[in-house]
């Protein structure tokens, strides 16, 4: 059985996406990715207001928001995008930066799980 890290409520029905875990506080890392490149990363961010994400969000594979409801922010641009997304999301396992992660927004609530 795969680690239960996160869950959180889904801001839509998809199904799970696997990427690499990053967590984003500001600006600079979204700049640092622009540089790297943001496809097949699962973001994590504590602000659901946070619109510094808008220029990758296209290229991640998921979003999970420490904070906020699907009517944040974050929920409707990552609604609009298709990006699957979890929020006030609470963290219950360890989880570092360049760990293989899955998404899975296909149930009742958001789950983020260690990827195997």
């Amino acid at each position: 059985m795969t680690a239960h890290l996160a869950s959180g409520t889904k801001v839509f029905d998809a199904a799970p996406v696997r990427g690499i875990w990053r967590v984003l506080n500001a600006p600079v890392d979204v700049l640092e990715l622009m540089d790297t490149g943001a496809e097949g990363v699962i973001a994590c961010v504590n602000d659901a207001g946070a619109t510094f994400l808008a220029p990758i969000f296209d290229d991640l594979a998921g979003v999970v928001c420490l904070s906020g409801t699907p009517l944040s922010h974050i929920g409707i641009v990552s609604r609009e995008y298709q990006v699957p997304c979890i929020m006030g999301s609470q963290l219950s396992g360890e989880v570092a930066d360049g760990d293989a992660v899955e998404l899975d927004c296909s149930g009742e609530i958001g789950v983020l799980r260690a990827a195997t």
